[in-house]
């Protein structure tokens, strides 16, 4: 595992530095995507600090994406940078279930338009969003956004809050995605959750070796995940269960229930 982690980030930093995953300056989506100001705040992550305690985090403003990435927009996306269709796609950026609920490589349903794209790779994901002129959020950045519900910007103690959440994750398993299209959290962006799990920037750096000698930068943005799980606020078990599945993966993996969504630096930063 810890040999398929290192590959993985080797070929995400030779990618990035060949320019293989940008997308073509310019390409434009099926219709201008609305981007969301975010505040900058400060929250406590369910990833652990010293001592097994919550982490205090400071996020800074930005402009997140109202809504996944629609099956319409990444079919666009695709037609405009055919290097990402499933038949040419290279198979170190995507596995072979890359985008094949598609009926085609280049053709979705019309029932497929306004669903949220998923079997797509970390890479092809980030390339999309290049697309747009923006990025995968970090976790830290999905995360604070997530814990909104539709009137307050942390609703993680509310247990009525949490307990939706979990029947939510239980219908996201697996089979067709719903429509895009829920009802907006405090900060106006939807779908978080209940309708697909979505990739964030720094997914694999969630889980290291249990070994202290291998875990590098005690600061950066790792945990234990095994030990995580007993040791954060079981309270938010449906977040934990997101990271677990987030830090399994490899960036050319693809998953039934796995989609993206891209932020931008916020507006006084420019595009």
């Amino acid at each position: 595992m810890r040999k398929a982690r290192r590959t993985d980030a080797m070929i995400r930093r030779l990618s990035i530095r060949l320019g293989i995953t940008l997308a073509l300056a310019g390409v434009m989506p099926l219709h201008a995507a609305e981007y969301i100001d975010i505040p900058a705040g400060a929250f406590q992550s369910v990833l652990p600090g010293g001592e097994d305690k919550l982490r205090d985090i400071e996020v800074a403003a930005m402009r997140m994406r109202s809504e996944p990435v629609s099956n319409a927009e990444f079919l666009t996306f695709v037609k405009a940078n055919p290097e990402w269709r499933r038949d040419k796609v290279a198979s170190v950026f995507a596995e072979a279930r890359y985008l094949d609920h598609w009926p085609a490589a280049d053709a979705i349903t019309a029932e497929q338009s306004r669903q949220a794209v998923i079997k797509v790779s970390w890479f092809a994901a980030q390339a999309y969003c290049e697309s747009e002129n923006a990025r995968l959020p970090g976790w830290y950045e999905w995360e604070y956004v997530a814990a909104a519900d539709a009137t307050r910007r942390d609703a993680r103690t509310d247990p009525e809050w949490r307990n939706r959440i979990l029947s939510w994750y239980s219908q996201t398993s697996g089979g067709t995605p719903g429509t895009i299209g829920g009802e907006a959290n405090a900060y106006g962006v939807r779908d978080l959750h209940g309708l697909v799990w979505e990739w964030v920037d720094d997914f694999n750096a969630l889980m290291v070796s249990a070994d202290n000698r291998e875990q590098g930068d005690p600061d950066s943005l790792k945990f234990c995940g095994a030990g995580a799980l007993s040791m954060q606020d079981r309270d938010n078990y449906a977040i934990l269960m997101r990271i677990a599945m987030l830090s399994s993966l490899q960036g050319a993996d693809v998953t039934g229930n796995l989609g993206f969504r891209c932020v931008r630096p916020n507006a006084g930063a420019g595009p």
